[in-house]
């Protein structure tokens, strides 16, 4: 059954992703890790690190057989922040995308998991 379910995480974090090929095999692992795969289509998926002051971090996006992932991080605050966007035709456990967070040792976390099939229904409520 064709699924729309669309989370939004927001984390602040002690080890924030800094590394793009130590990333790209975070980012990979999670794919396989909530039951997905990655299209066969050249450097995906693929990860840029931008070293400009005020806005130095990286940034992943992974183009599923479902859709998409998309990961965002900035390292020069402390914390430093993570956002990341999982929207999936398949349905998946946000539990196991959370849990995968925890390489990078989250200090706060706050997520939104929505089902978008007719409209924008929150699955699971915020948490702060």
């Amino acid at each position: 059954m064709l699924e729309h379910k669309h989370l939004i995480i927001r984390a602040d974090v002690v080890r924030p992703p800094r590394g793009v090929e130590a990333t790209l095999a975070w980012f990979t692992a999670l794919v396989g890790k909530i039951g997905m795969k990655l299209v066969d289509l050249p450097n995906n998926p693929n990860c840029f690190y931008m070293d400009t002051p005020g806005n130095r971090g990286l940034t992943c996006v992974g183009i599923i057989e479902t859709s998409h992932i998309a990961l965002h991080a900035w390292d020069e605050d402390e914390p430093g922040m993570v956002q990341l966007d999982v929207y999936s035709c398949k349905d998946f456990d946000p539990e196991d995308v959370l849990d995968h967070l925890a390489e990078f040792e989250p200090t706060r976390v706050v997520y939104k998991h929505l089902d978008r099939e007719h409209g924008l229904v929150e699955l699971v409520p915020a948490l702060a």
